[in-house]
């Protein structure tokens, strides 16, 4: 389910954009000026380090918006919006986002929700990479993706081990070698190399 109708996003005077696979949307410390919402593809919030690694931040699909904290809170995007595969983004200037709220109560809570599970994701992910070791912090990541996915008996995580490793902080060889373990323990299956619980 969309955050906000397509349709709803056009009438309040929206457009699309295309991206390529792996080009900037935004850059880390850039002025807030659109909300935008995901039609086609996968968008990545994204820092890098000195050595220009990653730390992936949060993943976001068709229908999922992202980017809105510093629309609301008046500061600079904390982080990069790169493509990992061709896309197609809504993008609607900010003043016309807070019209659509006021005219949409229901909308407005479903933000309100959403950008509180992205806090408390934060907080989780804060807590695991700076306590925890590899196997604890990789369940814990898979265990609140399968949670955010109700009414499937089994979830397929939808990342690659570098994705992983980046949303743990932790490196490739590292996700790559706790993740045989814990299959070989039966902490997790494999299905076309996809990490299914």
């Amino acid at each position: 389910m969309s955050m906000i109708p397509e349709e709803l996003l056009t009438t309040f005077g929206a457009r699309k954009v295309k991206l390529n696979k792996d080009e900037f949307l935004f850059a880390k410390d850039t002025e807030a000026h659109f909300y935008y919402q995901v039609s086609i593809g996968t968008i990545k919030m994204v820092n890098y380090n000195y050595d220009g690694q990653e730390f992936i931040l949060g993943m976001f699909k068709a229908g999922q918006s992202f980017g809105e904290p510093p629309i609301f809170g008046h500061f600079p995007y904390p982080a990069n919006a790169v493509a990992v595969e061709d896309c197609e983004i809504c993008k609607l200037p900010k003043d016309n986002f807070f019209r659509l709220l006021e005219a949409n109560f229901d909308i407005h809570r479903k933000f309100n929700y959403e950008l509180s599970n992205r806090l408390r994701y934060k907080g989780m992910i804060l807590s695991e990479v700076s306590s925890y070791p590899p196997e604890h912090r990789i369940l814990t990541l898979v265990n609140y993706l399968k949670a955010m996915m109700p009414n499937q008996d089994l979830f397929t995580v939808p990342y690659t081990r570098q994705q992983l490793a980046d949303m743990t902080g932790l490196r490739v060889e590292t996700v790559i070698r706790t993740i045989k373990k814990m299959e070989q323990e039966g902490k997790i299956k494999l299905k076309s190399h996809k990490i299914v619980v």
